[in-house]
């Protein structure tokens, strides 16, 4: 095998200037680019010569697809095992083994699960018998490795290629000087081929995600996962399934871009498949599943290995009669302290290993001890401060008024520790405009009192006593200030703002009490009034396409900087409710927020968006929630961590620091070779979580996973996932764009695609003719999220998109998990006009395309973060009727756009229930937009088509396949 590869990146080992997130202390970028070709010039393809595109094409299009040949796709080669237990109650500890988990919580150390089977069959698109995929066959013939020159690949500057993704891709509403000779697709693509006109292709010839999706839940879906076995693929996040811990972290907590690794780095840096773990600490775990246990090791504290500090967990090898054990990470034997011996059974394994969670589960909490706690003392409960904007637009709007008369409700369901009568959390309120204005709310006052500070430059806490209070006990006061509120300045004229001097008064007041806590800051308009972190209007359309672009996204530094660090080391979260009318600099107003483990909310349009807004608060109140947070992950010996991405502050290379971390965020964590990793020990990582709880308490969250290591490249492939793998490319790229032109990161994310699709023909498929576009079983439908990636209002690069949503989406996607990241970037589609009824379960899905659209149809487009019902124009007026209760789609103003009647019949119900229960799989709630076929409002609904040419610029699904499969052909040629 070519231990070459396709090598587009410098030698690991070569510094190069990076993909600079923030280094420590947000300084410059870091001095050593941790992904793959960041930081390295764009590396150009050669295009064919011009005489050959189109015989190219012909074959393209003869052996790319066959419109009426059956598709051969691989299977996904895992076989779930069955659980031998697979009600789903909650088991306590003492129960005797479970079969499944045989001599060890993991499969014996370089033994595959023999629920692996044979290799699965190729997956080639539109060949019409596909030869078995060979494991480690030589590659084709005639293949063979072009001589590198000293970037990897040669360049040609004028080359008609350079560029697909730049600026100038016109979408199809473009025609003009403008759009060149394509419109929307990839220079030489077939918009502009010569020749006569090919058939149609087929667009079910060619791998699609909702098939994929379907395919994997009628075959996983409603099982029992059991996590016993090493380095087994998980299901798709998309899938329902219950989890039962067997000695491995639950896939809801991590998930990784293959469960195979490389054994070593130039295996890694051969297939350009990036290493990585997305982490999701806090991840809700559903009521069918056991919720984490709690161990308490009392003044000892948590077992730890002595050399690399990780804790007791399932890989820690015990020997000697129990009274030592080797570490499963650095190997060093540890004594075992007196009080935690245990006597082996005759297979080596402790006697209380099924009443240990920490020896037999992959999850579980440990009670800290003071050594874990700011100067050895118990940390107090958090404070939650409410922080309202009370200028002129906001009183005006009727803002104020609403979230005042929210408040009063919402405190009753603030978060409480299991088994606790009320919540530990105490609140505080602050209102501002250009001044703030504290208030006294002691549970002894007859009326509420106001402090007002005016000097906002030196920002103090003008009182101690009675600004931090229970709600319980100082409820008729605070109920008092709620109603006062919105009549105190309904006289104001005010339409200036400070911000950074509210996030600095919260910030002092949490360190006043000596807790850890959250700001809910409601703030409608740009920071102009005279203050630190004063704003200025920086937007410039004539900047987007040029090398100053990354200029727009890059918050203004100073103030904000060290308010970030300041609030990390107090345990201060800010969550922001943005409520713009024009630009406000999300770029920089999000930057405390996305450094604290807080969350951005932006509703543009209040007036439309109240309920949205009140739903968002809710959740955003109650939802799970540990302060003060510090994470480390810890890997066996060969491979370590070298790079973070997710709303954290790094002040070192290995302590990930989260004022707060809540059951949305995700932590996304890449892995680098160090040495040859052990086919028969496998990789071993362990994430760490040291926070506070909403009680008070300081505890250690600790999740463990176990992966194969193979010296196969087939084995790795096999077991990569998708959906992981789209959410780290996101990540990285959003955050190299900081540094890079637009144009040269989007061109690496289609190098990189091109490379891992590359090495997988050269290496692990069976020679086949060069025509045929072959993709690994495990990645067929990666080309659609990347393609779809690219299209981000974030990478796209078009002025007809605000800066502000364009920043906006980048901050959201920095701390998404993989669920969110897989249908932000393949929005489900679902017909309603031909559902059943009666059935409880909800349609499903169609592929994201103009194609699948029906004049006569209802469909729902949902991605997360927005909801559409688009209306056909042919609809049945019974349907409507049903739907509306109007006669047809011509009576325009019955209809509200962001409201769905609820009315009195089958239809009417069903459809309320299926965007009910879309919502509640969702971080963040979803307005949803009525759009009829051939309204100016389609637009919206029609950039979320996925398949389709973008709106804004990009391909299509199509036609980017037909062009990676040209980059493909000639990194091999």
């Amino acid at each position: 095998m070519s231990q070459q590869g396709y090598v587009a990146t410098p030698p690991y080992s070569q510094a190069q200037a990076g993909m600079g997130g923030y280094s420590a202390g947000f300084g410059n970028p870091p001095p050593q680019s941790h992904y793959g070709a960041y930081g390295s010039p764009p590396q150009g393809y050669s295009a064919p010569p011009t005489g050959k595109v189109n015989l190219l094409l012909e074959l393209t299009f003869r052996g790319l697809f066959y419109p009426h040949a059956p598709l051969s796709l691989g299977q996904r080669p895992m076989q779930l095992p069955q659980s031998p237990s697979s009600s789903a109650a909650p088991q306590q500890f003492q129960t005797s083994p479970p079969p499944a988990m045989g001599h060890q919580p993991l499969s014996p150390p370089g033994q595959q699960p023999s629920s692996f089977g044979s290799p699965p069959p190729m997956a080639t698109m539109g060949s019409v018998a596909a030869p078995p995929m060979g494991m480690s066959g030589p590659p084709g013939p005639g293949v063979h490795q072009p001589p590198l020159g000293p970037q990897g690949y040669p360049q040609q500057p004028g080359s008609p290629m350079s560029g697909p993704y730049g600026a100038q891709m016109a979408g199809p509403q473009m025609a003009g000087p403008q759009s060149g000779a394509f419109p929307g697709g990839f220079p030489g693509g077939p918009a502009q081929m010569a020749g006569p006109p090919q058939k149609k292709l087929d667009p079910d010839s060619i791998p699609g995600t909702t098939q994929v999706i379907e395919d994997d839940q009628a075959k996983r879906g409603g099982q029992v996962y059991v996590t016993n076995i090493r380095g087994q693929v998980p299901p798709l996040v998309t899938t329902d399934f219950t989890v039962q811990d067997q000695g491995n972290a639950s896939p809801r907590f991590m998930r990784c871009t293959t469960y195979s690794f490389p054994s070593t780095a130039d295996l890694a840096k051969q297939c350009k498949v990036p290493l990585a773990a997305i982490i999701k600490p806090f991840a809700n775990v559903p009521k069918n599943e056991t919720p984490l246990y709690i161990v308490n090791h009392g003044e000892a504290g948590p077992i730890r290995c002595n050399r690399c500090k990780a804790y007791m967990c399932p890989y820690m090898q015990f020997m000697e009669g129990g009274r030592r054990y080797q570490c499963g990470f650095c190997s060093c034997i540890n004594e075992v302290p007196v009080q935690y011996f245990q006597h082996l059974d005759h297979m080596g394994r402790r006697m209380d290993l099924y009443e240990r969670p920490e020896l037999s589960l992959g999850s579980y909490e440990f009670i800290a001890t003071l050594d874990y706690c700011k100067n050895n003392k118990p940390p107090n409960p958090p404070a939650y401060i409410f922080m309202i904007d009370v200028s002129y637009n906001n009183i005006k709007s009727g803002l104020v008024k609403l979230i005042c008369e929210e408040l009063k409700t919402l405190l009753d369901r603030l978060p409480k520790e299991e088994g606790a009568e009320t919540s530990a959390i105490k609140v505080g309120f602050v209102t501002y405009n250009k001044i703030l204005h504290f208030y006294n709310v002691k549970s002894a006052l007859a009326q509420p009192q106001m402090m007002v500070v005016s000097d906002v430059a030196e920002m103090f806490v003008p009182l101690l006593d009675g600004f931090l209070v229970n709600f319980q006990e100082s409820r008729a006061v605070i109920n008092n200030l709620l109603d006062q509120i919105p009549d105190m300045f309904a006289e104001t004229n005010e339409s200036e703002t400070v911000f950074a001097p509210v996030i600095q008064a919260g910030l002092e007041a949490l360190k006043a009490a000596e807790c850890s806590g959250k700001l809910f800051i409601f703030q409608s308009s740009i920071p102009t009034a005279e203050a630190p972190g004063k704003l200025k209007n920086r937007d410039d359309k004539k900047l987007v396409g040029t090398e100053k672009e990354k200029t727009l996204f890059q918050p203004q530094r100073g103030v904000y900087e060290q308010l970030t660090k300041d609030c990390v080391a107090q345990g201060c979260c800010v969550d922001l409710f943005l409520f713009p009318n024009q630009y406000v600099d999300i770029a920089t107003m999000g930057d405390v927020p996305s450094h604290t483990g807080g969350s951005i909310y932006k509703y543009s349009n209040f007036q439309m968006n109240g309920q949205q807004f009140l739903s968002d608060l809710r959740r955003d109140v109650e939802k799970s929630i540990g302060f003060d947070a510090i994470m480390r992950v810890r890997t066996g010996t060969g491979f370590r961590a070298t790079d973070f991405f997710g709303a954290i502050y790094m002040n070192n290379t290995t302590d990930v620091e989260m004022a707060a971390v809540d059951c949305d965020k995700a932590v996304t964590v890449e892995f680098k070779h160090d040495d040859t990793l052990s086919e028969e020990t496998g990789a071993v990582m362990q994430c760490a979580l040291l926070y506070t709880t909403i009680g008070g308490q300081r505890r250690l969250r600790i999740h463990n996973l176990s992966l194969n290591c193979s010296s196969q490249l087939s084995e790795l492939y096999k077991s990569c996932e998708t959906d992981a793998l789209i959410n780290f490319f996101a990540k990285s790229a959003y955050r190299a764009m900081l540094n890079q032109p637009l144009k040269t990161v989007r061109e690496i994310l289609v190098n990189q695609t091109a490379h891992m699709l590359a090495c997988y023909r050269k290496n692990c498929a069976s020679p086949s003719a060069a025509s045929q576009l072959i993709l690994p079983d495990a990645m067929k439908v990666f080309p659609v999220y990347m393609n779809s990636l690219l299209k981000t209002p974030t990478l796209v690069g078009s002025t007809e998109l605000s800066t502000d949503d364009r920043a906006f989406h980048r901050l959201l996607v920095n701390a998404m998990g993989v669920e969110e990241t897989q249908v932000l970037l393949y929005p489900r589609l679902i017909p309603l006009h031909t559902m059943d009824v009666s059935s409880e379960a909800i349609p499903a899905p169609v592929r994201c395309s103009e194609e699948r659209l029906s004049e006569s149809g209802i469909f729902l487009l949902e991605n997360g973060l927005s909801m559409f019902l688009w209306l056909g124009q042919a609809c049945p007026p019974d349907l409507i009727q049903n739907l509306f209760n109007v006669p047809s789609l011509g009576i325009t103003n019955v209809f509200q756009p962001t409201s769905l009647p609820v009315l009195d019949n089958a239809h009417s119900r069903k459809i309320h229930s299926i965007i009910s229960s879309i919502s509640q799989q969702r971080a963040t709630s979803m307005k949803l937009l009525i759009v009829k076929q051939k309204d100016r409002s389609e637009m919206l609904f029609r950039q979320h088509l996925v398949e389709d040419k973008g709106l804004h610029g990009g391909a299509s699904y199509m036609d980017f396949l037909c062009y990676v499969h040209r980059e493909i052909r000639q990194l091999l040629t």
